[in-house]
Order: C-alpha cells, then structure tokens, then sequence
C-alpha cells in the first residue's frame, strides 16, 4: 500500500476522518509551539515526548540533572489540560508512599457496630501526567509497583481494585552519571517504556535564549490548549490511521533484523534483541508522528527516526561487542541504512 493507497483509505472507510486528522494535527502542532516557547532547545525531546503520548505509552527520560525535564512534565501537563504530578524517588520510598494506603477511621455518625472502617487514600500515582524523577533510585519493589500501574493502568489494595486516571502516561527520568546506590530497572520492565529519549545540552542560541528568558523578571503563562478527553480522542484516532504495507515491512525487517540469529553480525554483537512489543510500539509512534506532522500516512523514514529511541532499551550487547568498541544506536543505525 503506497502513501496515495493509504490516503484513499483513509477517505473511503474513514468519512471525515481525513479533516479529523488534519484539525487534530494542527492542534497538536500548537502544544508542540507552546512547549517549545518554555522550553528551549530541546524540540526532538518534546516532538518524541509527545509521540510517546499520542501512542497512549509512557517514556524513559535520560539525561543529567538541569536539563528541563521537570519543566517538560510540568508544561506538557498546562498545555495538555492534564493533572501532573511529580514523585522523586529515593531508596526509602515505599510502594505505599506512590500507591496510597488504607487507614482506619472513626464514624461518629455511623450505626452501632459499623462506627470503625477503612478507607483508601490515593497516592501521587492517581494523577494523569506523572513525572517518576530518578525511577532507579528506588527499591525494585516500589519501582514495580509503579510499573504494575503502568502497564495495568489499575492497583490492587487489600483486593479491592482502583483505576488510574484516563488518560495515565509515565515520564521517568535517569540520570546516566551517577550509579552507585541505584537499582537498573531489569530488562523485562523495561521494556514496558515505549521511548527512551535521550535529553542532550541545548546548543549555544538555545541556552543564550534560556539565560535571558529565565533569569529576568518576566514569567510566561500557558494555557491549555487541548482537553484530556481531546486527547483521548486524538489517541484513538492514531490507531486508525492506516500504515501502508512498505512501512510495515520496514518494521518487521528492522526488528526482526536485531534479534540473535538473524545474521553473523547480529549474532556477535547481541545478546538478545526486542521482542514483538518493540514492532508494536514502533507501529504506533510511527503513526503518532505522521498525526504530529500533519501527514496521513507514515513513512520508511518515520521508522528511521524513531528506530533508535524504541530499540535501544530493548537490546543488550554481548561481551564481544564491547571489547571492540561496539555500541548499541551504532548497531540500530546500521541495520536500519539496510532500509533506505
């Protein structure tokens, strides 16, 4: 199915979907702007960001202290409409501390007998937009019941079942300096972070402009721009957006190509590869970014751009790699030239 194929579809099958995508389009372009206007340099980071929330999947933040990522959470949450909430992670934070908790409570008003109940009380984790800062610092029990959170979008406590917020996204943040005291999330959960964004220095005229933006006296004010039931909508409609079958391919080439076994130079350099949720994150942000760029259709080179930031968590190098100097975004950008 070609890009023209996939366009006809889309008009066909879709009745106004194709100015559904446009309008979608266009406001998504202006959450883009607005996070752009705060937050300077840094317009790969909220473009994948952002895909990230429109494939409904939540992202692993990588960079040093300082680099805009509590600015990220907190104006993605103004222009998004949505209730953002920030956690930072120590190693005595306890799953309790981010879930919530029962307490014991006297009624007065209540019937003899039933004066004495327990209620739950909601911790930070029932928000819409959660910034988990230094997700590695805490135990592997309180990061897997964030992780629970994220993949069932619900907690149990004492067998009764509560929902997280619709939409639920997670921004988790690593600093990749210092790692002593922490705990690598394990590679099966992982996994469950659709992106890895790496967050890099901002360049000379970004930081020139931040200097002056943030040091003086003036204090801009953002305005949400969508609702989170906008939102809802604009992720559903993602989904329906067709990939035309050279795309698809694409997709499975790439990451079928990553796996061990799948040739001499896979097999030596990599211990073991995505599986099959790596294909379906990549369909999904594909298409996301096809509706942040306006078009109707994703291309090869959407799977280009976002090969690295999907793959790279979900690929581990074998010993031999390493002694040679290999890395992991060397080995995704070689298996994904075999694409162009």
């Amino acid at each position: 199915m070609t890009t023209s194929t996939a366009t006809t579809t889309l008009s066909t099958t879709g009745g106004d979907i194709v100015g559904r995508i446009e309008a979608a389009a266009e406001r998504m372009q202006r959450v883009h702007k607005a996070a752009g206007s705060v937050i300077f340099g840094q317009d790969l980071v909220i473009e994948r960001t952002l895909v990230t929330i429109l494939a409904g999947g939540h992202a692993l933040l990588i960079g040093v202290p300082g680099l805009a990522k509590t600015l990220l959470v907190e104006t993605l949450g103004k222009v998004l409409g949505l209730d953002a909430k920030r956690i930072q992670f120590t190693p005595d934070l306890m799953p309790s501390d981010i879930i919530g908790s029962e307490v014991l409570e006297d009624n007065a008003a209540a019937a003899a007998g039933q004066r004495r109940s327990f209620r739950f009380i909601k911790g930070p984790i029932f928000t819409q937009l959660l910034m988990a800062d230094e997700i590695n610092r805490a135990s592997p029990k309180t990061q897997s019941a964030l992780l629970q959170a994220m993949q069932e979008h619900h907690v149990t406590v004492a067998g009764q079942r509560h929902d997280t917020p619709a939409p639920f996204h997670v921004l988790a943040t690593q600093n990749p300096l210092e790692q002593e005291g922490t705990y690598p999330l394990p590679e099966a959960q992982l996994d469950r972070f659709l992106l890895q964004i790496d967050v890099t220095y901002p360049d000379l005229a970004a930081e020139r402009r931040m200097l002056f933006a943030t040091t003086g006296t003036e204090e801009r004010k953002l305005e949400s721009i969508i609702t989170a039931s906008e939102l809802q909508a604009t992720q559903r409609l993602v989904r329906q957006i067709p990939v035309p079958d050279k795309v698809m391919e694409a997709i499975l080439k790439l990451v079928r190509a990553a796996r061990p076994g799948a040739g001499e130079e896979t097999d030596k350099y990599i211990a073991w590869g995505p599986g099959p949720r790596a294909s379906q994150a990549l369909m999904l942000a594909v298409r996301a970014k096809a509706l942040l760029d306006g078009r109707l259709a994703p291309s090869v080179d959407d799977v280009l751009a976002l090969a690295e930031p999907i793959l790279k968590h979900r690929m581990a190098l074998t010993f031999a790699a390493r002694t040679e100097g290999q890395d992991i975004p060397g080995i995704i950008a070689r298996l994904a030239s075999r694409l162009e």
